[in-house]
């Protein structure tokens, strides 16, 4: 037996849902590639993927917006297709969970070798030992270090 033809509004929303399965896919797919480089301490490598990442997560919320403004287009779509954008959109937000979880360890390790260099810096400083006859400063230097509670 074979299925049924679609109706043409099941046939708009479904290619609806595909493109938005589609690009969820991709972005899942950049947001782990992104990731994996952070964990192998390799940052440099998502420069150049990270316009086109924020492209198409520009992309993805200005189509999450559309939908929720419009969820017939859900209702519409196949059984099958809704539960194929659920699996893509939970492995997405699995993804990215992970990819927050990297990117914050990251700004912990690097902040925390931008406080050691700064009190390294400060300690290794000399220390004025007197002043001249006109009020200067016999021994240090005059470049100060200034350190924010935020890298």
């Amino acid at each position: 037996m074979t299925p049924a033809p679609e109706a043409p509004a099941n046939a708009s929303a479904n290619e609806r849902v595909d493109q938005l399965i589609l690009l969820t896919d991709r972005l899942t797919a950049m947001i782990r590639r992104e990731t994996e480089a952070f964990e192998a301490r390799r940052p440099q490598d998502v420069a150049a993927t990270v316009s086109e990442t924020a492209r198409l997560a520009n992309i993805y919320r200005l189509e999450s917006a559309r939908l929720k403004q419009d969820p017939s287009v859900l209702k519409l779509a196949t059984e099958g297709r809704r539960r194929a954008l659920v699996t893509a959109t939970r492995a997405f937000d699995t993804a990215l969970t992970r990819h927050g979880q990297v990117l914050a360890a990251a700004r912990t390790i690097t902040e925390g070798l931008v406080h050691a260099i700064a009190k390294e810096v400060i300690a290794n400083r000399a220390k004025p030992v007197g002043y001249t006859s006109r009020a200067r400063s016999t021994i240090g230097d005059s470049v100060a270090v200034t350190l924010n509670s935020r890298a």
